[in-house]
């Protein structure tokens, strides 16, 4: 009976917290479930005027006529391409960086190369895009006046399908290796030290150590963020290509966020645009779940 009555007094006490959980579940509720109402329209011939329960209900031939478009399977390839060159990019860069920063002995000037890496992440694509336009201009940019320098024909890199790609994965990665360096830093911190020193012992060099002590002691956390990133594998970033991208660009920098806002906002073929966001929000969904299954089985990570 006393086990019991502490038992309820403990809940009696933790409720002011669980009451404080209430106005982000009510965000969630309203921004997250309640527009999941919309989703109707992937299935309707929708007419604003009419709204969702008047519209005619046509089945599945929103998404016939989706994958009868002439750009839909491009559109598809450009979000899986640039979402996986982003993806083993972004993920190669930051490790590379974090047993660099690993070796400087400064504590300084490690902290301050941080600082300035991470610092690109706080910044929104509407002001990156401003600047990148702004640098890689073929006729006044930054870029092209270095090129010129050693006799080389100016590049129009935001309307050049051979370099939108190049532009998109280097700018994203620049933007958020930062990030993903400090998660590597923090992983190094965990290394045994007198792994080291036992590899020292053992007349192991810098290198050695670095292939045989560092990054053994880094593979589980490279390997849960891997897997991880597998859920993005269909956003390849609306922000981004959003402000970069240009109609010459179309054929290899379209990607389904791009497309679902051109159709539906730009078009108002709401019932088309609505059936490609769902596709690929199921689609997402499953790697998503493919990816945590894989986490718990290769990294033993789990989320409950």
């Amino acid at each position: 009976m006393k086990i019991r009555w502490t038992g309820q007094i403990g809940r009696m006490r933790t409720l002011p917290l669980h009451f404080m959980i209430l106005p982000g579940l009510a965000l969630v509720l309203i921004y997250c479930y309640g527009p999941m109402i919309g989703i109707a329209m992937a299935f309707e011939r929708y007419i604003p005027t009419r709204g969702i329960t008047g519209s005619e209900w046509i089945g599945l031939d929103n998404f016939r006529y989706l994958l009868d478009m002439p750009d839909s399977m491009d559109v598809l390839r450009n979000t899986i391409v640039i979402s996986f060159m982003k993806i083993v990019v972004g993920l190669f860069v930051p490790i590379v960086v974090a047993l660099l920063l690993n070796e400087v002995r400064k504590e300084s000037f490690k902290r301050g190369i941080q600082t300035m890496i991470y610092l690109p992440h706080f910044l929104s694509w509407i002001i990156l895009g401003g600047v990148l336009i702004d640098i890689l201009s073929p006729t006044n940019g930054f870029v092209n006046d270095i090129l010129g320098w050693f006799g080389i024909e100016p590049i129009y890199f935001l309307g050049s399908n051979n370099w939108f790609r190049v532009v998109l994965v280097t700018s994203d990665v620049w933007k958020e290796f930062g990030f993903n360096t400090i998660v590597y830093l923090a992983a190094l911190t965990g290394i045994n030290p007198s792994l080291y020193e036992a590899a020292i012992v053992d007349g192991a060099n810098r290198w050695k150590q670095t292939f045989h002590v560092t990054l053994p002691g880094m593979l589980p956390i490279i390997v849960l963020l891997a897997v991880l990133s597998l859920g993005n594998v269909l956003n390849a970033g609306f922000d981004q290509v959003f402000n970069l991208y240009s109609p010459q660009v179309y054929e290899t920098g379209d990607i389904i966020d791009t497309f679902v806002y051109r159709t539906g906002l730009v078009e108002t073929q709401y019932g088309v645009a609505t059936a490609a966001g769902l596709f690929k929000s199921v689609v997402s969904c499953i790697f998503v779940i493919a990816a945590y299954v894989m986490a718990y089985r290769f990294a033993n990570y789990r989320i409950f």
